[in-house]
């Protein structure tokens, strides 16, 4: 008899056993909390497995009344409208840059933020109405309440209006994200916006102050700089904690570049508003982290990107027992993203200890669905996740950073194998994907010895070079130096264009051209002009020489 082959194919990967065994007495097979990336890609999955899914997602506004619709922080106010303002704010320097290739345009550019803004927004409402069309075709339940736990197995929805419904089920995946934390100080919460209300602000900020030292922080900063803005970033201690530490800093450097000031070891104490308006006038108090100074400036808008809290402390995890860092409201799991109630699991912001990128937690997010409804048993790799951060030169990183890797592989042999990738320079997430490929295979020093470079890009410098040992950390700032060259700039031994009084400098102090490949203890460096014919003595802002492996040695950062 026919019509058995996947009858037989489920019982040889266990699921049919599975299906045999699950309780038909609860409503769902899979109840997921949170409507972001992780969450809907664990359902979808999960339902095109055959299980029963159901979908709770309700966003509670910000202080400021902001809300949005399903797809998350990413889709909403995350990655998706940052990159398109990032990009808004590319295409307004390219106008300027575009003059010295030809083009003739007016002197003056303007920028329109409303125009900005409406259209991202129309492009964020697309994505929501998207991500509900796929859940029902899928069938997968959605319901528009916020999810919170009464008793195992058990959950309460309660809807905008109040009104209150009950579901069962086997199995719970919390994927509720985190929220923006404010300061708690006076005036924070009642003057101040967060990413949350930014994107879909109604009126130009204004003169800007931007609280924090977070890849939030710089990249907001960095947009609207480039959107003409005036823009203060203010930074309680380290720039970009957790990233690797003398890259955080030439990214700050090229910011200052564009015109974004830093006001380093401070903290703001108060926020008073001195007129209202679209935008207003606000005061800034501020105190030194080193002493007692004070300071005080006046701003139209104050955002606060001082870090996030994960939504994860009223929606009763207390009352079915889950285990919850009280500092940080993040769920600890293990590798398979379980918690400490085994019919709990969590992906996304809200895992304790993993990365917090959009792709990470769509990764786990299929991979949980797989596992416990698919028979299946890949787990997600968290360790070599690529990620870029759109300031204006853009920063893009995979595996290690260079503290890390010191106190992670101190005394072990590598064998040239490269454990991190960082690069600074134009389109930087776009070569980071493919060095992330090349990580997950192996890549190693001989390897990129091998590779050959495509000519002339940014991504080449990344191939090819001469060095031993096992960190690989690329700075590519690619600049156009007139209308027909372009060169890479041997670091340590030419001037800076921006820094020569040479009339023949850089046209555009966003895009280009220092390349550092650099490995840990031993870091040559190998550098190269556009070809011979543009050799130059050091510091001519014409030409560079071309510099062998050998000519310089770069210590450790």
């Amino acid at each position: 008899m026919g019509g058995c082959d996947r009858t037989f194919q489920a019982h040889q990967s266990g699921l049919l056993q599975k299906l045999l065994q699950e309780d038909p007495a609860y409503d769902y097979d899979l109840i997921v909390i949170g409507g972001g990336p992780g969450g809907l890609s664990c359902a979808q999955e999960a339902a095109a497995l055959g299980r029963r899914v159901m979908v709770l997602d309700l966003v509670v506004p910000s202080p400021q009344g902001t809300s949005w619709g399903l797809g998350g922080t990413c889709v909403n106010v995350g990655c998706i409208p940052k990159k398109l303002m990032h990009e808004a704010a590319l295409l307004g320097q390219a106008l300027t840059d575009s003059r010295r290739f030809g083009w003739e345009c007016a002197q003056q550019v303007k920028h329109n933020w409303e125009t900005m803004t409406e259209a991202i927004q129309k492009h964020v409402g697309s994505l929501n109405w998207s991500y509900r069309r796929a859940l029902r075709e899928k069938a997968v339940a959605y319901v528009n309440s916020y999810g919170e736990f009464v008793e195992h197995h058990k959950i309460k929805a309660t809807d905008g209006k109040g009104q209150e419904t009950y579901y069962t089920a086997a199995k719970f995946v919390i994927a509720t994200g985190e929220r923006p934390r404010y300061l708690g100080i006076q005036g924070d919460k009642e003057y101040c916006i967060t990413s949350d209300d930014l994107f879909s602000l109604p009126y130009c900020p204004g003169a800007t102050l931007v609280v924090g030292a977070s890849s939030v922080a710089l990249e907001c900063a960095g947009f609207l700089a480039g959107l003409g803005l005036e823009v203060t970033v203010m930074v309680r201690s380290q720039l970009l904690r957790g990233f690797d530490q003398e890259m955080a800093e030439k990214v700050a450097a090229s910011m200052q570049q564009l015109g974004v000031r830093f006001l380093r070891k401070f903290v703001p104490v108060e926020v008073q508003q001195l007129e209202k308006g679209s935008p207003g006038k606000l005061k800034v108090a501020a105190k030194s982290t080193e002493g007692p100074e004070m300071i005080e400036g006046l701003y139209n808008t104050v955002l606060v990107a001082i870090g996030r809290d994960s939504c994860t402390k009223k929606i009763g995890l207390e009352k079915i027992g889950v285990k919850v860092n009280e500092k940080t409201g993040k769920i600890p799991v293990n590798d398979v993203e379980q918690s400490s109630v085994p019919y709990v699991y969590a992906v996304g912001d809200v895992v304790e200890g993993k990365p917090e990128l959009t792709p990470v937690a769509v990764q786990a997010g299929r991979l949980l669905a797989r596992r416990l409804f698919g028979g299946r048993l890949e787990k997600c790799d968290y360790i070599n996740a690529p990620t870029v951060m759109f300031t204006p030169l853009e920063y893009g990183c995979c595996g290690y950073a260079e503290e890390k890797a010191v106190e992670v592989y101190r005394k072990e042999n590598l064998e040239d194998r490269v454990i991190g990738f960082h690069v600074l320079g134009p389109k930087a997430g776009e070569i980071t994907q493919g060095f992330a490929a090349a990580m997950k295979c192996g890549l190693t020093k001989q390897l990129l010895d091998d590779t050959i470079g495509i000519h002339p890009t940014c991504a080449q410098d990344d191939v090819g070079v001469t060095f031993r040992t096992w960190f690989l950390r690329a700075e590519l700032q690619y600049r156009q130096l007139s209308v027909n060259l372009c060169r890479f700039l041997p670091v340590g031994r030419c001037s800076p264009p921006w820094r020569s009084r040479s009339p023949r400098g850089w046209t555009s102090r966003r895009r280009a051209a220092e390349a550092k490949p650099l490995l840990s203890r031993s870091l040559s460096r190998c550098r190269f002009c556009e070809d011979d014919m543009l050799s130059g003595k050091p510091g001519d802002s014409v030409g560079a020489r071309r510099r062998d492996s050998s000519s310089a040695v770069h210590p450790p950062g």
